[in-house]
């Protein structure tokens, strides 16, 4: 979805389980990948997985992030930061969230967005083993939002959390359907990337974000 160009240089972490315990000890293995980046000159790092740092709480991510700007001395932002951005672009307050995790985490997500600012209506996981999310079928998570947002008719966007589930081909279908915007994590991140480096080629097909470059 980047313009040619723009180089991306991926480290990942060993996230396997998908639970909140896991994440709680997530942040500190990102240290040496930032160090990496950094050493590498690169002009931007963006911190990917929004739970580990959604846990932090919006004020406790934001300390932790000047925290890495002033050590590693590149600009960084995170999932969590990207889509609260992505969201004041697309000028709504009331989103309507859909996640692949079920239980008490998604309260913790949806204080993230309170605290940023935003009123949120629902934040609804559907039921599915973490190792099988790519897995699921496109039109089950289709289903799943259009139950959520009918439930919520104030709603001013849609949130789609975490980049595993396989649902970039009906994002546009989505908006389509129940004329809201759509914030997934992988055009909101090509967006702020493009922003950031002074960029701005707008990419048709992964919803109003990235083809409008807001």
């Amino acid at each position: 979805m980047l313009p040619e160009g723009i180089g991306v240089i991926p480290l990942f972490l060993n996230i396997r389980h998908g639970t909140t315990d896991e994440f709680k000890r997530s942040v500190d293995p990102y240290l040496p990948l930032l160090e990496e980046l950094a050493s590498d000159g690169v002009e931007v790092i963006h911190a990917e997985g929004a739970p580990p740092f959604m846990l932090l709480g919006y004020e406790g991510e934001a300390q932790l992030l000047r925290e890495w700007e002033e050590r590693y001395e590149t600009p960084v932002f995170t999932s969590g930061t990207n889509h609260v951005a992505a969201f004041k672009a697309l000028k709504v307050t009331k989103i309507v969230g859909a996640t692949y995790f079920t239980g008490e985490i998604n309260n913790i997500f949806a204080d993230y967005f309170k605290e940023a600012g935003f009123d949120v209506l629902a934040m609804e996981g559907i039921d599915v083993p973490f190792e099988a999310v790519g897995r699921l079928p496109p039109k089950e998570v289709y289903a799943h939002v259009k139950r959520t947002v009918l439930r919520h008719q104030e709603a001013e966007a849609i949130y789609l959390l975490g980049s595993g589930w396989r649902v970039l081909p009906v994002i546009e279908s989505l908006e389509e359907d129940l004329g809201l915007p759509v914030v997934h994590p992988v055009p909101a991140r090509c967006w702020e990337i493009q922003k950031r480096l002074g960029v701005h080629q707008s990419v048709k097909g992964y919803g109003t974000l990235l083809a409008e470059m807001l």
